[in-house]
Formats: structure tokens, sequence, C-alpha cells
């Protein structure tokens, strides 16, 4: 069976060009919100991630929230393999599919129908095996004459559509997604959100990250809050978002700024 399971991780970032006061300062009051520390070279490190211990088991839907630069798209890529925790463990289980970036692995020039064996040659996806799940893929996107086209003319939805189209079109056993997916259209996040329904059905595991709580209400069963790189609360849904927006609350009335959901 399919699983994610994180053991005490942490990642860090070395900052080379680090040195100058005004852009530790920055840091400090920025993204990082004050998770800075030098390692043994004296450089600067920004620590994304801080301890993370968390179990991901079959058919898990686990959302993702916190404030921006809480560390949500940083843990997709550690999740994704494409960073390597600096400290800790991450074991998994199962093939991991990433929807991360909307325009990963699609030509601009190329079109829809030849981004559709491109992508799934990213994905790992034999040509041949894309060429038979081509008909398929282009129904799901409805983007018809469009595919004639190069990606270059598509909207950003279009290439949502298509993007989240081949991702998916073979079930994967981990789906792992970033908010992007957020600004499709009602009628194709509907369907996008029955799809992945069908993966958790048949065992699967998907991790979502994203700002709009009602599709993290919607979509998931399990959701972890993270905040300056650390979990601050897991549990039900309903109750972690219940935590953020205690702590969204508590933020407006201590800086009188108005924080967007």
């Amino acid at each position: 069976m399919p699983f994610l399971r994180l053991r005490d991780v942490s990642l860090e970032f070395p900052i080379y060009q680090g040195s100058s006061r005004s852009l530790k300062k920055l840091l400090l009051a920025t993204s990082t919100q004050g998770n800075l520390s030098r390692d043994a070279f004296n450089r600067i490190n920004v620590r994304a991630l801080d301890g993370l211990t968390l179990d991901i088991e079959d058919g898990d839907r686990l959302g993702i929230i916190g404030f921006n630069g809480a560390g949500k798209t940083t843990l997709l890529k550690v999740l994704s393999g494409i960073y390597e925790p600096t400290r800790g463990r991450l074991h998994t289980s199962g093939k991991v599919s990433a929807i991360l970036d909307a325009s990963v692995g699609l030509n601009p020039e190329a079109t829809g129908w030849e981004n559709i064996i491109l992508r799934g040659m990213y994905l790992d996806i034999h040509p041949r095996e894309m060429r038979r799940l081509a008909s398929d893929i282009a129904a799901f996107t409805e983007l018809h004459h469009h595919l004639d086209m190069p990606v270059r003319t598509y909207s950003a939805g279009m290439m949502i559509r298509l993007a989240f189209a081949v991702s998916t079109c073979v079930p994967p056993e981990i789906l792992v997604m970033d908010e992007w997916l957020a600004a499709g259209d009602a009628h194709f996040l509907e369907r996008a959100r029955q799809r992945m329904d069908g993966f958790v059905r048949n065992s699967s595991i998907m991790v979502f990250a994203s700002h709009t709580m009602d599709l993290i209400k919607e979509w998931c069963n399990r959701c972890i809050y993270l905040r300056q790189g650390r979990i601050v609360a897991a549990g039900e849904t309903k109750d972690v978002i219940r935590a953020y927006r205690d702590d969204l609350e508590t933020l407006r009335h201590a800086e009188g700024t108005a924080f967007a959901v």
C-alpha cells in the first residue's frame, strides 16, 4: 500500500550573498519569519521546514494550509523527491505524481497534441502508451480544436486542463498538487474532484496545498496547518481550518491589516 512518512524532517537553504545587514533584516521581517541560522562555513541558512513528523497513509486526502512563506510548496517538493531533507528521513511507498506547476513538461511552441506526448515523457510514461491514451486525455480537457494550436496561445485555465489531464491519465498511487489548480473554472474543478475521488477510492493518496479553504474542506479528509516551517495543528479538516482562522483573526487585530484567506 502507498504511504509517505516523515520523521523529524528539516530543510535549510544557504544564502550565499546574505552577509549584509539589510538582507538579514529583510529576511527576518518577511518570508522566513526569523528562521535563520549559520552553518559551519558561516553561511546564513533559511530553515524552510523544521522538524516535521507526519504519516500520510493509504486513502488519505491531506490538505496543507498556512500563510505565505509557511513552507507549503517546499513540503510538497520534499514529498515529491525534488528536495532532499537536510535532516530527518522521508520514507515512501508508491509512485508519486506531482502537479506543482502547470507549465512544467510543456513546450510552448508545440501543439496540445504534441504536449500530451511530451508531458507524458516527463512523467516517465512511454510515448507509445501516451498515444494510446491521447484521445481520452483530449476528451477530459474539452479543449477540442485548441489542441491543434501551440500551447503559447493557451490561457492559464487551458494549460491547467491540459497539465492535469495528462498528469492523471494513469491513476497515480500518490498525487501531490499545489494550489494553482484552483485557477480552473468551476466545471473543470468539479470534474477534477470526481477524478481525484476515484483515485482515493482505488487505494491512493492525495496531498493538496491551497489558500482556498472551500476546496480544502471539500476535497480533504485530513489537514495540517504549517507556520514558519512547523506543523502547529493537524487532524480533521474543519478543526485545523478553525485553528488557522483563529490565528488569522489574531493577526488582524494585532497588526490592523487585512489578510486574504
